[in-house]
């Protein structure tokens, strides 16, 4: 039997190059900052720390509730649309071509002002949860999608031939395989959904870049507050990176086990 040997980056491996990376892009500003005389002083932002960390907790909070309303959407469309009712194919195709195909900013402004009003929805940060996950299922619907496309139908006839029931078949086979292969793509998704969650300040929902809005509009320090801002949506992404990399070698590894069952 042959050693498979494990190429993938250790999570240590992604911590050294997302510094070290974080470090240069940090360099590169600074250089060209310091390049067109700019002096930059981040103390000001010291006595905005309260409404900074209010601000941060409740993107952080925003972007949870998005992700995991995001994904039961998108687990549903993309069954949807494999179903052999044509109204209910035709329906979540039509949803995800008609989401994908225009911006979100338009989304917003269509769901919250019209839709919303029409609906009585008046809380904004309910509706920027729905808006947000609304988007985003369209595109984790089409990741699902592609991943249960992209399973070998031989693996199902394997699990049948040797006596596995549609539960374990799911446990053992579906669920390891489509993982494996689509959190890449998940994580890229959950990361927009952070990013995203920025354009919801046009309908007031006081989040981080809002908070950092009125900020500026306090201290008239716009490029320090906006680095700032910039440096916390990394914080996040990239912590959603690292966790997608130790979930992936886990179902990667549940993967090379289950070949051999």
């Amino acid at each position: 039997m042959k050693s498979t040997i494990n190429k993938e980056p250790s999570l240590a491996n992604k911590v050294a190059s997302g510094i070290f990376v974080a470090v240069i892009l940090i360099g590169f500003l600074w250089f060209s900052v310091t390049s067109i005389g700019l002096e930059l002083d981040f103390s000001t932002l010291s006595q905005y720390r309260q409404r900074l960390w209010e601000g941060f907790l409740m993107t952080v909070m925003i972007s949870v509730a998005s992700l995991i309303v995001s994904l039961v959407i998108g687990s549903l469309t993309a069954m949807g649309q494999n179903s052999r009712i044509l109204i209910i194919s035709y329906f979540c195709r039509a949803y995800v071509q008609i989401i994908r195909g225009t911006p979100l900013l338009v989304q917003i402004y269509f769901f919250y002002y019209i839709i919303g009003t029409a609906w009585g929805v008046d809380n904004r940060y309910v509706a920027g949860v729905v808006i947000l996950s609304i988007f985003e299922g369209a595109y984790i619907s089409e990741i699902i999608r592609g991943g249960l496309a992209s399973i070998d139908r031989q693996q199902y006839e394997v699990a049948k031939s040797i006596g596995l029931t549609p539960a374990k078949t799911l446990q053992l086979v579906t669920i390891p395989i489509l993982m494996a292969r689509i959190l890449p793509a998940l994580a890229g998704q959950f990361a927009s959904i952070i990013k995203d969650s920025s354009l919801l300040s046009v309908i007031a929902v006081i989040e981080l870049t809002q908070t950092v809005q009125e900020i500026s509009a306090d201290n008239f320090r716009m490029f320090e507050n906006y680095l700032f801002v910039g440096v916390l949506y990394f914080i996040l992404t990239f912590a959603v990176s690292l966790l997608s990399g130790v979930l992936e070698r886990r179902y990667n590894h549940e993967y090379r086990v289950n070949q051999y069952l």
